[in-house]
């Protein structure tokens, strides 16, 4: 069974930082392209970052490239998104799923990340 869990969100000020975590278990995760999305309030599902197997290759939405940073650990079966300088808009449920921004199979719970003075 597939599993992905995320944590690390929280309630961070503006121009501050975060790091998340998502556990993946239950598939051969370096084996899969693995990407970051977010639903904000009120809003649809936003894609915010793609990475490939091997980590070599990511890619970034404009709306958080030069801020955000993905990577993954592929010994220890754990993807990670750093958030920099954050803003009031990057406000919204950030979820880790497994496959690529339009063609996934799982998807975790989410973790909140509440930006705000």
């Amino acid at each position: 069974e597939v599993q992905l869990v995320e944590s690390g969100g929280g309630l961070v000020q503006p121009g501050g930082s975060l790091r998340l975590s998502c556990v993946a278990s239950g598939f051969s995760f370096g084996s899969f392209i693995m990407t970051w999305v977010r639903q904000a309030p009120g809003k649809g599902l936003e894609w915010v970052s793609t990475i490939l197997p091997g980590g070599e290759n990511t890619y970034y939405a404009d709306s958080v490239k030069g801020r955000f940073t993905v990577s993954r650990d592929n010994a220890e079966n754990t993807l990670y998104l750093q958030l920099n300088s954050l803003k009031t808009e990057d406000t919204a449920i950030y979820y880790c799923q497994k496959g690529s921004r339009d063609a996934y199979t799982d998807r975790g719970l989410g973790t909140q990340v509440t930006v705000s003075s």
